[in-house]
């Protein structure tokens, strides 16, 4: 285990550190792939039937889903039964030469298998403990299931997402999760940054985030506005209550682009782009208040100017007026734009889905920092691919053993 962030002559800044994943779904495995992704050796622990439940979702051939593959990059892949007493025997001998742990079972899952954070902290004292839940470690709430789609309901983003006048709506991506791992990884970097520092601590370090408290947190004055104004946010579709204009509007080629003009100086140039200096010379549009009072004619007008031209003449006349614009692209536009290509966001692996290797593109890495190519080794690897490998090398454990615990080794 080591003792600094940073190994002298290493490329990575995690190079050396040694993550162990055991998490499913997306929060942990979320969390665990930033390690990974910047030189972290990361572990995951799997169950031995099936695996991650991850593996399926979204899948319509072969045996393992892109998803998977997405979020289980540069991980190796153990499989063992945690709930054995083999498996916890080994999983603590891996616990002794790892620098960070990360689950998000449900609260009292891993104490009621003897694998809880006394019985870690106890086979490694330096030990950083990333535990994410729905609804954290404490509070009356914490034994709840949470999932994401809980998550972001309970801290009300969802009240605030899609139509006024339908149900409430959700991104078609799991915010919640995601979220929760960003914000794990920061909390056991933070933990890590303060052991090099030479600070002392008594006891497990544990990184405690709840799914809900992640997105509340990006909810920004959603509560201040309530007892400030008597505010309640209401689902306004695309647009942001207070921040005019903004959204998305049609093009002549019926695609659609999103327009940020809502601070003073970006609205000015918006209005003379559209060929509206009456509206750019209107003083009282220049106050937020003053243009949420006119946000029908204000849309109005940007709709009946991008109507009349495609969307690449639109993007073109907004950039070069120097205004916030972009198109409401879907996955080809996306894997093919110049710019993600340009940036290194899209790469190209090769995968086996239906017993023949097919190259099937995959998200880059960020962010983007000095010395680091940004490079992706592998994508998501089979079930239990490194188990003998892990078993061996790290925990130490014999052949003899390890085929005791039921594992067969991969060809």
């Amino acid at each position: 285990m080591t003792e600094n962030l940073h190994l002298p002559g290493s490329t990575l800044p995690l190079e050396g550190i040694r993550v162990l994943e055991l998490g499913s779904f997306i929060a942990a495995p979320f969390a665990a792939r930033l390690f990974g992704d910047f030189g972290a050796e990361v572990i995951k622990i799997e169950k031995p039937e099936g695996g991650d439940e991850l593996r399926d979702w979204r899948k319509t051939r072969g045996t393992t889903s892109m998803l998977f593959r997405t979020m289980g990059r540069n991980k190796k892949s153990v499989a063992l039964d945690l709930r054995s007493e083999l498996g916890r025997e080994a999983v603590l001998l891996i616990v002794a030469k790892t620098d960070v742990v990360i689950e998000n079972f449900r609260p009292g899952t891993l104490e009621k298998w003897g694998l809880g954070p006394e019985e870690l902290h106890a086979a490694n004292p330096n030990l950083v403990m990333v535990r994410i839940s729905g609804y954290g470690q404490t509070g009356p709430y914490k034994n709840r299931a949470g999932f994401g789609s809980s998550a972001e309901s309970f801290a009300g983003l969802r009240y605030i997402t899609g139509e006024p006048d339908r149900p409430a709506g959700r991104a078609a991506a799991s915010v919640g999760d995601t979220v929760s791992g960003l914000y794990g990884v920061i909390g056991a970097l933070m933990l890590m940054f303060q052991k090099a520092q030479g600070v002392k601590s008594e006891g497990p370090q544990i990184v405690d985030v709840a799914l809900y408290e992640g997105v509340f947190s990006l909810l920004e004055s959603l509560v201040p506005d309530y007892d400030a104004y008597g505010m309640v946010r209401k689902r306004t579709g695309g647009a942001l209550p207070g921040v005019v204009p903004t959204g998305s509007y049609p093009c002549g080629d019926d695609l659609e682009v999103v327009i940020g003009g809502n601070s003073n100086s970006v609205f000015i140039r918006l209005m003379k782009a559209i060929g509206r200096d009456d509206l750019a010379a209107d003083d009282t549009l220049l106050t937020t208040e003053g243009r949420g009072a006119r946000e029908e004619e204000l849309n109005g007008a940007i709709a009946a100017w991008t109507s009349s031209m495609p969307l690449a003449e639109v993007l073109n006349e907004l950039d070069t007026a120097g205004v916030p614009a972009g198109p409401v692209y879907d996955a080809p536009s996306i894997a093919k734009d110049e710019h993600y290509l340009a940036r290194d966001m899209i790469q190209t692996h090769e995968v086996i889905i239906e017993d023949e290797p097919e190259l099937i593109r995959f998200p880059g890495v960020v962010p983007k920092i000095p010395g680091h190519e940004g490079r992706v080794n592998w994508v998501g690897p089979e079930l239990g691919e490194h188990t003998h490998e892990v078993l061996r090398d790290l925990a130490g454990l014999s052949i003899q053993d390890i085929d005791s615990l039921g594992v067969k080794e991969k060809n």
